[in-house]
């Protein structure tokens, strides 16, 4: 165990699975205790922190359920104490349709979790935060941030959204010790993308030749960046949309 974040405390939402595990071990490893939130209730992330010898518990939660949110942020307090560290990773793909295919209940969950979610989710953390007087807050947005993506009217308009609330927040709360940044992942091996996929090797194939890099990245990848981004290290980086997308965006 390192000993970069001891003492520190960290939420991270969709912590179950994917980016989310990847970012809740390597808060650990670094000595921190973490909160893992997640609507799915699935342990694993927590046994193997407990495994490495770190501390940790698990928060059923919703992001697009006010009271659910709040009382995520309520448990960590009571728990621990303080709140330093917020990756704001939950988030859903949504369903595939065309802007004039895209059914209101698709935009509206989509919406809700990827966009009015990461909001709520600051909006006590930050409470916390502020009582400190310091703090730092990394959101999960996407290359779909970045640009338009066909078929995804939802998503994409959720993760624009995000960069948005990150870079009000960050010039909002810069004298106040609070840091706010994102990340851009591209394509990532996750259970997403194999959703989308469906372990089709052809269209695996097809993803993995759109990174100029040729290959996916794997969760632990974007989960280091955000981590990075809440250390100290990173202390005069705030409002950054940092792509993690294997030269995607270069192209």
């Amino acid at each position: 165990m390192e000993t970069t974040f001891k003492d520190k405390v960290a939420i991270v939402t969709g912590g179950s699975f994917g980016i989310g595990r990847s970012a809740a071990i390597g808060f650990a490893k670094r000595g921190a205790k973490v909160v893992i939130a997640d609507w799915v209730e699935d342990t694993e992330t927590l046994h193997l922190i407990q495994a490495l010898g770190g501390e940790a518990l698990f928060v059923k939660c919703d992001v697009s359920s006010t009271e659910e949110v709040r009382e995520m942020v309520a448990t960590t307090i009571k728990a621990f104490g303080r709140l330093d560290y917020a990756f704001n990773n939950a988030g859903i793909e949504g369903v595939n349709a065309i802007t004039h295919e895209c059914t209101e209940e698709n935009w509206e969950k989509t919406i809700g979790i990827n966009l009015k979610g990461v909001w709520l989710c600051m909006k006590y953390e930050i409470q916390e935060m502020l009582k400190q007087g310091k703090g730092a807050i990394v959101n999960n947005a996407s290359i779909a941030g970045l640009g338009g993506f066909p078929g995804s009217p939802a998503y994409v308009a959720s993760k624009h959204g995000v960069l948005g609330l990150t870079r009000t927040a960050a010039l909002e709360y810069a004298k106040s010790g609070i840091r706010v940044n994102a990340v851009c992942p591209g394509v990532i091996q996750t259970p997403m993308i194999d959703r989308f996929t469906g372990a089709d090797q052809e269209t695996v194939k097809q993803f993995e030749s759109m990174e100029p890099i040729g290959r996916m990245g794997q969760p632990e990848e974007v989960a280091e960046a955000a981590i990075w981004l809440c250390a100290d290290a990173a202390s005069f980086v705030t409002g950054n949309a940092m792509t993690v997308d294997g030269g995607w965006g270069a192209q």
